[in-house]
């Protein structure tokens, strides 16, 4: 997969990552599922992961299939995507998004695409 590729996907990860409505969360598998690429989780968390300085990217919004805050490494500060959430009102409790089924959004339901 070429550079030009990467950046394709990485934008469209970014363009679903702007829908993700306050206070809900997603995983990388259902953006990546959302966008044709089932099994590319992976690049989706690369792609959060790349979009350090765009604030009109909410990565800490996205999250691991089972609401664990698995990129929050990726993040300044020891605890700032749990602060983020938090703000929205998503409570956590052990790196884990509290209610994660009832806060979780789903692109590929939620979108009329």
């Amino acid at each position: 997969m070429t550079q030009d590729k990467n950046q394709n996907f990485f934008e469209r990860v970014y363009d679903v990552a702007r829908l993700i409505p306050h206070g809900r969360v997603t995983s990388y598998g259902a953006i990546a599922s959302f966008l044709g690429a089932a099994r590319s989780a992976r690049m989706v968390g690369w792609a959060m992961n790349a979009c350090h300085g765009r604030d009109d990217v909410p990565a800490h919004r996205v999250v691991n299939r089972v609401g664990l805050l698995s990129g929050k490494h990726h993040f300044p500060g020891t605890n700032l995507m749990q602060q983020l959430l938090e703000s929205e009102g998503v409570e956590i409790n052990d790196n884990k998004v509290t209610d994660f089924d009832k806060l979780f959004w789903d692109p590929a339901k939620e979108l009329d695409f």
